[in-house]
């Protein structure tokens, strides 16, 4: 069986963070493994408090996986702070695995900063040039990219922009534009506009996280990464349309959704 790590925090509500990640690797019949990193109080309507993981422990935590057990692949979310981010990258050039997935997890979908500003830097400089791709929304490649985007055209100047970074390639996902949510992907070669159709629900709660683990499940699997990414783009469009209406606030994506008869 294919496996797949994923180094990220663990959302109490489970429907982000590792939770997702896990059911996505399952959901995609690959065996998940988890190195937390922090451990947040949330829920579908907030993030109320965050403790990050001791960095020894973290470091363990992915030693033990990669020691034991062969690792096809490695999404990683929340980090949170340039200590973390170090800790991870450091291990990674040890282990060197040969798919890494970065979601660069910034902001909470209620607004909760999961990033500290001053590990913005520090993720450029050391985490980045490991990644084999990157994938943030309109919010985070901003901030990466140091452009405003607002439209398609502006997602191919800051793919550009990322990619100068040194990740193997960028993939910006447009759903906090208007219309229909189509993501862009650059490897420096070539663009590739992935398509998508909006799906009116509330319930989006964890579709980053869900849509990167998925993309480092199909890679894990053998999938090149144009594939890789559009199948994973089907799972989540399909898991968002089976979303869950869970809580009062945003709800779950339904990873489990090829599985089950429709949830009403």
């Amino acid at each position: 069986m294919k496996t797949a790590l994923t180094i990220a925090g663990s959302d109490s509500g489970g429907g982000a963070g590792i939770q997702a990640d896990l059911k996505t690797f399952s959901a995609h019949g690959v065996f998940g493994m988890s190195a937390i990193t922090a451990i947040t109080a949330q829920n579908t309507v907030e993030v109320r408090s965050v403790q990050n993981i001791d960095l020894n422990i973290i470091s363990d935590q992915i030693a033990a996986v990669f020691d034991d057990i062969e690792v096809h692949a490695v999404k990683i979310g929340m980090l949170g702070t340039p200590e973390i981010i170090n800790t991870v990258t450091d291990n990674l050039k040890i282990y060197e695995p040969e798919h890494i997935v970065l979601d660069p997890v910034m902001v909470s979908k209620g607004g909760h900063h999961l990033l500290d500003s001053n590990a913005v830097a520090n993720l450029n400089e050391t985490l980045l040039p490991l990644a084999s791709l990157v994938t943030p929304n309109i919010p985070e490649a901003e901030i990466l990219s140091g452009r405003t985007i607002n439209s398609e055209p502006d997602m191919y100047e800051a793919c550009r922009s990322i990619l100068q970074k040194g990740p193997g390639a960028v993939l910006i996902k447009g759903g906090h534009l208007d219309g229909d949510p189509n993501d862009l992907y650059y490897d420096g070669k070539e663009f590739h506009l992935f398509k998508g159709k909006r799906i009116e629900t509330k319930n989006v709660h964890g579709t980053g996280c869900t849509l990167s683990s998925a993309i480092a499940a199909n890679l894990a699997k053998g999938d090149n990464m144009l594939t890789a990414i559009e199948n994973a783009k089907d799972y989540i469009t399909a898991a968002i349309a089976e979303s869950l209406d869970i809580g009062h606030g945003h709800g779950p994506a339904h990873h489990f959704h090829q599985f089950y008869e429709r949830v009403t």
